[in-house]
């Protein structure tokens, strides 16, 4: 039996660290100025792709990712930790996409790719924080959905069952396949990388990045097929221009403000009950507390 499994994921800048060059004048993220890393909710979707891989004979696990050609990168990481392969959705056609554009896209490369039985995906993204990726995939393709998974327990050939982590608890629910499930950060982290998986994947490549590379690497990629990462183009999937890039999104950035914490002054404080007492009105009284 063959189970196919995609994860959707995305290479995001490290907006745990911004700085005051992190935002562009027009609104938005200026990649340049931050670090490029895995998006750290889609790799626990990964980890629970790999466990469901590892519960379900003939199971293979891709990787789905859109974003220029230095996106690959997440792809191999993958790899490297277990998954079979990934594709690259890449275009100057994707760029500005919002939610609404991006999940057009993948929905589009999803049905390129035929028959899928479960999708996995990060909760959100840490640049965007909006949560609406994965259900807006799951609304493309005419899917059921699960969110806020925090564990895939169990999965047949027509039924997959989850745990959810819910605001004030957990439940476990059930759903037939196919089945687009997201995953919370509170789900076990991904598994390090595997040396032998690295070794094996670490000239892992999309045609572009053979192409930038000059390298004459055809005889290995011919008898190792496997080290070619699928890389699409807006001519690779089928599409109705209007919904893809800028032009597909409806969002528009208004306004942006950077703000950049310093502490300007201390208070130092003894156990006297008059003082605590006097903060605690303060604090009150600007609104940090109450």
């Amino acid at each position: 039996m063959s189970f196919k499994i995609v994860v959707l994921a995305k290479q995001v800048p490290d907006t745990r660290n911004v700085g005051k060059d992190a935002m562009k004048a027009d609104g938005t993220v200026n990649r340049a100025a931050l670090p490029a890393i895995y998006n750290p909710e889609d790799l626990n979707a990964l980890e629970q792709a790999l466990r469901l891989k590892s519960q379900v004979a003939g199971a293979t696990v891709h990787v789905l990712t859109m974003g220029p050609a230095r996106a690959a990168e997440i792809i191999r990481e993958s790899m490297y930790r277990g998954a079979d392969g990934g594709y690259l959705l890449s275009g100057r056609e994707f760029a500005g996409s919002d939610t609404l554009a991006t999940s057009y896209a993948l929905a589009c490369a999803i049905r390129k790719m035929g028959k899928v039985d479960v999708i996995v995906c990060g909760r959100q993204a840490i640049d965007g924080d909006t949560a609406q990726v994965g259900p807006q995939v799951a609304e493309k393709l005419g899917m059921p959905q699960i969110t806020y998974a925090e564990e895939i327990l169990d999965c047949t050939a027509s039924k997959i069952t989850v745990k959810r982590r819910l605001e004030r608890g957990v439940e476990v629910v059930s759903g037939p396949i196919p089945m687009v499930v997201t995953v919370n950060s509170s789900a076990p982290e991904c598994r390090p990388r595997h040396a032998k998986l690295t070794l094996k994947y670490k000239r892992a490549a999309t045609l572009t990045e053979k192409q930038d590379a000059g390298a004459d690497y055809t005889d290995l990629y011919t008898v190792h097929p496997y080290l070619t990462i699928t890389e699409w183009g807006i001519n690779d999937i089928e599409h109705d221009i209007k919904w893809l890039g800028l032009t597909g999104s409806p969002t528009k950035v208004k306004q942006i403000e950077n703000v950049v914490f310093t502490a300007k002054e201390s208070k130092r404080l003894t156990a006297n009950d008059e003082e605590i007492e006097d903060l605690m009105k303060e604090l009150i009284a600007n609104h940090t507390i109450g």
